[in-house]
């Protein structure tokens, strides 16, 4: 057989590569959250190769992923290792995974991820989480909602600079008021309620959040950020039981009598068999604007002692801000008004953990769903007597 490329004998001429040594180069590339490879987990789309020219695009599980950068990194090494390419163009996007079964019945299906704000009493700043982990994630790229599902005391207008907002209804479905980028659904939004108290019994408190839920017209959002009143009453428990939900956020702050209570919201999501995304801890600590150092007002380590008993992820701490305070009373979130403080960035760092653990939720629940699917399309066994 005549060797057409003569000038191979003198290693001028690279032996053409093949699809199948590219993907078994991209397959070394691990995500450091799902613990799998890319090339497993479909990450590697339209996949090209011709005559030394490679290129694909790079479909991450979150544009809030706290390893993108690390993972892009780690693809163009590995490719940059391939002999006989000639050239390379990589597209990266993300699709966010669904960490929810979604149930057409219950008019969700477009929601990937719903994700529960708990906490085990008042005054740890929930809602303020709630509301700037929203748009720390929608700043990323991501389509983010926000539901307001403290009935008695709704409070995200207010700090959207939304008190005269309102939600209009189409064809018997309620469409979310809209801002900063968020889908916002609230109580707060119905004039009659502005300005007077909710008296309502537990099962109307109910019957309002489902219609909340599943009468919104909630159109392809990634996340569902679902803001709950403080404890273990009916709105929590509406939650869990209605339809399916990623998981739970749980607030707290450093000190005992928080952590302690918190511990009773966990309590009751772990017998409801719902997942627990995390715990983040508010108010963490004073920062001196001065001299940089931190100052534990509140005491320490109270989230870190609920990750540490429960095994759950220990995901962010908030620093003590005034900012957060004046920027909430302003309608002006942090997230908006100083993008760049420290707090701000607390919560990009929580936002992105949070996403991470949604990922591994969402890779757990396909793996059971195929696993389920192989055992029903498995042929049963037979028995002759």
């Amino acid at each position: 057989m005549i060797d057409l490329c003569l000038n191979n004998v003198k290693g001028l001429c690279d032996p053409m590569v093949g699809i199948d040594q590219v993907l078994e180069k991209l397959s070394t590339v691990i995500d450091p959250d799902l613990k799998k490879d890319i090339v497993s987990m479909g990450m590697i789309k339209d996949l090209e190769l011709n005559d030394g020219n490679l290129k694909f695009t790079l479909e991450l599980t979150t544009p809030a992923c706290p390893f993108n950068v690390e993972i892009e990194d780690d693809v163009r090494k590995v490719v940059g290792e391939i002999e006989g390419l000639k050239n390379f163009d990589m597209n990266v996007t993300a699709k966010v995974m669904e960490g929810r079964s979604l149930d057409a019945d219950t008019g969700m299906a477009t929601v990937k991820n719903i994700i529960g704000v708990a906490s085990g009493k008042g005054g740890v700043g929930k809602s303020t989480v709630s509301l700037n982990l929203a748009l720390a994630l929608s700043q990323t790229g991501a389509k983010v909602g926000l539901l307001d599902a403290d009935i008695y005391g709704p409070s995200i207008p207010l700090m959207l600079g939304m008190k005269d907002g309102f939600m209009q209804v189409e064809d018997n479905k309620l469409q979310p008021a809209e801002s900063y980028g968020l889908k916002v659904v609230s109580f707060g939004f119905f004039a009659e309620q502005a300005h007077q108290a909710a008296i309502y019994r537990g099962p109307i408190i109910s019957g309002i959040l489902k219609q909340f839920l599943v009468d919104t017209n909630w159109v392809d959002l990634d996340y569902l950020i679902v803001d709950l009143p403080p404890g273990t009453g009916d709105i929590p428990l509406t939650l869990a039981q209605t339809i399916p939900i990623t998981g739970i956020l749980v607030v707290t702050t450093p000190q005992d009598v928080a952590s302690n209570v918190a511990v009773k919201a966990i309590g009751m999501f772990e017998k409801l068999n719902v997942p627990i995304i995390g715990v983040v801890e508010n108010m963490s600590h004073f920062i001196c604007p001065n001299c940089t150092d931190k100052h534990y007002i509140f005491g320490k380590g109270g989230a870190k002692k609920i990750s540490e008993q429960f095994n759950i992820p220990f995901l962010g701490e908030i620093p003590l801000n005034s900012g957060i305070m004046s920027g909430s009373d302003l309608g002006k979130p942090i997230m908006i008004s100083n993008p760049d403080s420290p707090s701000a960035v607390a919560f990009r760092t929580s936002a992105k953990n949070i996403a991470a653990q949604c990922s591994i939720l969402a890779a757990k629940l396909q793996q059971e769903m195929a696993s389920e699917e192989n055992t029903e399309s498995a042929p049963e066994a037979s028995t002759s007597g």
